[in-house]
């Protein structure tokens, strides 16, 4: 495990359905960038200065939008 990483636990059956959601919607490589993705997003929208997307950021969304082909 990298340095700048920590590990959590889940759920069994939470873990099974994101394995279950990324096999058939596709878009994440892994469960653990499926939950990092996740909480990146809630985290952000629940901040403060939400709704204020740096470049990186909003190229990230836009990434994974095209991703699951909603661009």
């Amino acid at each position: 495990m990298p340095e700048d990483t920590v590990q959590i636990s889940v759920r069994k059956d939470l873990y099974e359905k994101a394995e279950k959601y990324i096999k058939e919607i596709g878009g994440f490589e892994s469960v653990e960038e499926l939950v990092e993705f996740l909480l990146s997003e809630v985290l952000e929208s629940e901040s403060p200065s939400s709704g204020e997307y740096s470049e990186e950021d909003e190229e990230k969304v836009k990434e994974r939008l095209r991703s699951l082909g909603y661009l």
